[in-house]
């Protein structure tokens, strides 16, 4: 005859193996809706190392264009600051400096500027960049538009000549030329058919924007930009690719009247906006087939420009034009979820 401590015993309930499911350490486990995913980084870590990568950038702009390179991207810089702040206040925000996002808006505006610019122009159009390329649209994970690009955009349109106004290197190679009177590679080769040495494109020994004076130290630091994954490869390559193939056709079909396909990769702000500019992950696609339609759509606007156009350059108007078509490019890309059907 059982006691009445074994019918008690029996009498409580079994413990469910699933509960060891949901505790940890004795503790209860946090139950949350997707997406379950855990990472080191976050948008200051990002930012911040995108502004370190720029350094070798900025480092061979000083080299070649001197004290007035710095002075522009400081300047710029701090007008990007400033503006950030100040609209933080009239919308009644929490300070958003930290976050790195406007360091790198006025690092990336000053970089698409040409070094005779006065800095009171790179100023405004830092502040451009801020308050209507970024702010207005709520702030960081909320512009269409990369702010950057907006801001030269705007700059571009009211002082088109200080725009075009190029600065040969400070260099012993162009010692006894006027500071003032040159062209950029794309602009020599597009009205004067003089094609400019890739030794000088990769070495950034020419004349052009403070970020055109290197692409190879541009393209170091993307590319490690690309191994941190910082920056959704899919982009540069195939908008790289892209430019490649449709200069690569036209230079085989008439190499007299059209640049080798090399050329036009090194060439201009090509390297700048295709790893830095593009990739900008809010005004980017999303999703993986959409960053490949981007890149590609960039790289045709670019060369249509390019081949046809009555500008030398345009790496701008190829990334800004995309970005007005990421939001529907996201729509008609998006992966189908598990399960889910057409009607």
């Amino acid at each position: 005859m059982e006691t009445s401590k074994e019918v008690q015993e029996k009498a409580k309930p079994k413990p469910d193996p699933r509960d060891k499911l949901f505790k940890s350490e004795g503790k209860p486990l946090l139950l949350s809706s997707s997406p379950h995913l855990y990472t080191r980084d976050s948008v200051p870590k990002i930012m911040w190392t995108v502004v370190i990568t720029l350094i070798p950038a900025v480092a061979m702009a000083f080299y070649y264009f001197g004290t007035p390179a710095i002075i522009m991207i400081v300047a710029c810089i701090i007008a990007a600051i400033i503006s950030e702040v100040i609209m933080n206040k009239i919308k009644g925000e929490s300070i958003t400096l930290g976050d790195g996002s406007a360091a790198i808006t006025g690092l990336l505006l000053a970089l698409t500027l040409p070094p005779s610019f006065p800095v009171s122009g790179g100023i405004l159009g830092s502040v451009f960049a801020i308050v209507f390329g970024k702010q207005v649209f709520g702030g960081l994970g909320y512009n269409i538009f990369n702010p950057a690009l907006l801001g030269r955009a705007f700059l571009q349109a009211s002082f088109p000549v200080a725009m075009t106004t190029w600065t040969y290197p400070q260099t012993a190679k162009y010692a006894a030329v006027d500071v003032v009177t040159t062209a950029t590679p794309l602009g020599l080769y597009k009205f004067e058919k003089i094609l400019t040495n890739i030794g000088d494109l990769l070495i950034g020994n020419i004349g052009g924007c403070l970020g055109e004076t290197s692409a190879l130290a541009v393209l170091l630091g993307g590319i490690f930009l690309l191994i941190k994954k910082y920056a959704d490869w899919r982009i540069p390559f195939s908008y790289l690719t892209t430019v490649f193939i449709i200069a690569g056709i036209f230079w085989l079909v008439d190499p007299a009247s059209y640049a080798d396909p090399l050329f036009h990769l090194f060439a201009g702000g090509l390297m700048l906006g295709a790893f830095y500019m593009a990739t900008d992950m809010v005004s980017s696609p999303i999703t993986p087939l959409g960053a490949w339609i981007f890149g590609s759509g960039a790289g045709v606007f670019l060369m249509v420009i390019r081949l046809f156009g009555g500008v030398p350059e345009g790496v701008m108007y190829s990334i800004l034009l995309m970005n007005a078509f990421t939001p529907i490019i996201n729509r008609y890309t998006r992966p189908r979820f598990f399960g889910e059907v057409r009607a």
